[in-house]
């Protein structure tokens, strides 16, 4: 059985055809798990769909297809987005194992619970994007002046919204990692960000507008997080410089 790729320590050399070949065996290791959770959300497609197609009115029932071949491809694509994001915390492993090296000992330790805590807030946006935004921007788009329109949704429009909307959400959660990364490295402080919270809600309205959804229900519901996460991100970059002093003083 072939082993998965040793992670080097830190200081220890290699050559480049050394880091060459682990890069190659890490990025086998990532389509390896993407292929077979691909594979497995094609097996299970039907039930995926079903939860998809849940966020429809009864009148509309399910997405319709206008092509011979849309519907095949449809679920294959629906299968992809989904063994994508099963796949993630893998390809987060893979991909912190392979820069840890470049970590001093001393800080591995916290830099790992940055990346156990950035892959819980991922899946805690994508369970709010699923069970409040999704929901929410459905409900709203496809009730819009419904006396004046005979709707039909189209399957892969759906589809792609919605997957886009789960993503959206799982990488607004984000935000914390983000700053509180920025503080550890002193390029921000708490009382940068504390000084300057009127240009971060601008910010942050400003990313929430510019992430996917065509309707205002979708873009406040994907706004409002980011606030809330940008006054979480100022009580942890707090309690980050309390117990780790950053490096050096902050540069802004």
């Amino acid at each position: 059985m072939r082993r998965l790729p040793r992670r080097l320590q830190y200081g220890e050399e290699a050559t480049l055809v050394e880091h060459l070949e682990e890069l190659r065996q890490r990025i086998f290791v990532c389509l390896g798990a993407l292929a077979i959770t691909t594979i497995t959300a094609f097996i299970l497609h039907h039930r995926i769909l079903t939860a998809l197609n849940h966020f429809l009115p009864k009148r509309i029932s399910q997405p319709v297809t206008l092509t011979i071949g849309e519907p095949f491809m449809t679920s294959v694509w629906i299968s992809l987005y989904a063994g994508v994001l099963v796949a993630l915390p893998v390809l987060i492993w893979q991909a912190w194992a392979f820069f840890a090296p470049a970590v001093d000992d001393r800080y591995v330790r916290t830099s790992s619970l940055f990346v156990v805590f950035a892959a819980i807030l991922l899946v805690v946006g994508v369970v709010f994007g699923y069970y409040v935004a999704v929901p929410a921007a459905v409900k709203f788009l496809t009730n819009y002046d419904n006396p004046y329109y005979h709707q039909l949704v189209q399957a892969k429009p759906y589809y792609t919204f919605v997957v886009m909307v789960l993503f959206a959400m799982g990488i607004v959660f984000e935000l914390p990692i983000v700053v509180l990364g920025a503080v550890r490295l002193g390029i921000l402080s708490s009382a940068k960000l504390r000084r300057t919270r009127r240009v971060g809600y601008f910010i942050v309205a400003c990313i929430g507008v510019a992430l996917p959804g065509v309707d205002p229900v979708t873009t406040i519901l994907e706004t409002l997080p980011l606030w809330a996460l940008y006054e979480l991100s100022i009580w942890l970059s707090i309690l980050v410089e309390r117990r780790q002093p950053a490096p050096h003083e902050a540069l802004l």
